[in-house]
């Protein structure tokens, strides 16, 4: 059984932690042993068995905290179960349909088989860090589209997907 799950993330205003945090959370009720971390924070991944790996959108790229992690990872990553998720439209739009990962994401999962990549929306509220984010809210365009049932669907298929991994006694 695949029984100790990282879900790190990397996020500027805090909502990509909060989507992780889900995520880990549902992994738990489903038996399993999953903690979400910052991506800067992990220096490792021996202790883990799968990985979920999270990036807010900025301008049409992950968070670099994301990639960075990816890249500095790859290696391990690509010898255990990999999801990915995304977050950003600040719009309905990822409740509606499946959202494709962006170029940088599209990437990262050829070359480490991931398993899956969902986009999930983002959240832009008052108080946001760094001058684009503040004018976008400031305009109108901002507010909370993550859909947290959709969110407690995806980890509930990633934990029925490890759970079924392990060996019949």
């Amino acid at each position: 059984m695949r029984s100790k799950v990282l879900v790190v993330y990397g996020t500027t205003n805090g909502s990509t932690a909060q989507i992780a945090e889900a995520i880990a959370d549902v992994l738990r009720k489903e038996g399993l042993t999953a903690e979400a971390l910052p991506a800067r924070s992990v220096t490792g991944l021996e202790p883990y068995d799968a990985v979920v790996v999270g990036g807010g959108l900025y301008a049409g790229r992950w968070h670099k905290d994301a990639r960075r992690f990816v890249r500095r990872h790859a290696r391990e990553l690509a010898g255990c179960p990999l999801w990915l998720f995304s977050s950003g439209p600040l719009d309905a739009s990822a409740s509606e349909r499946d959202i494709p990962p962006v170029p940088g994401v599209r990437r990262i999962m050829i070359r480490l088989d991931v398993q899956e990549h969902v986009t999930f929306g983002g959240c832009l509220e008052a108080g946001a860090r760094g001058f684009i984010a503040r004018k976008i809210v400031s305009s109108g365009k901002g507010g909370d589209f993550r859909d947290f049932d959709q969110i407690e669907a995806w980890a509930g298929r990633i934990a029925s997907e490890l759970v079924r991994e392990s060996p019949r006694t």
